[in-house]
């Protein structure tokens, strides 16, 4: 189990989509096109190249997803009979952080 590094870049496309948009309106409002430039702002959404790739691969995974396993964990978890691995949670708490290390810029 390791933090997928593809999560944390989707997440700072999207702060930065959010921040063009701010500034896409806030120069529209100024001009005095508010209304305009709302609607323009929303219909020039553009997906980034990295959100692209994020959707492609989260479509090749859909097939493996387990509803009726994910449906299990949640009666184990509401009726208090969930069994937590320590050992593997550890494991996977050690992976991650060793890959968070090998990933820090020097």
């Amino acid at each position: 189990m390791n933090v997928n590094d593809a999560l944390k870049s989707a997440a700072l496309n999207t702060e930065q989509t959010q921040t063009q948009a701010r500034t896409t309106a806030q120069g529209g409002a100024a001009a005095g096109n508010g209304a305009a430039a709302t609607a323009a702002t929303s219909d020039s959404v553009r997906l980034s190249s990295t959100y692209q790739a994020l959707e492609t691969k989260g479509d090749s995974k859909s097939s493996s997803f387990d509803a009726k396993k994910v449906a299990e964990i949640k009666a184990a978890i509401a009726n208090g009979t969930f069994q937590i691995d320590p050992e593997k949670v550890t494991n996977g708490l050690i992976d991650t952080v060793k890959t968070l290390i090998s990933a820090r810029p020097a």
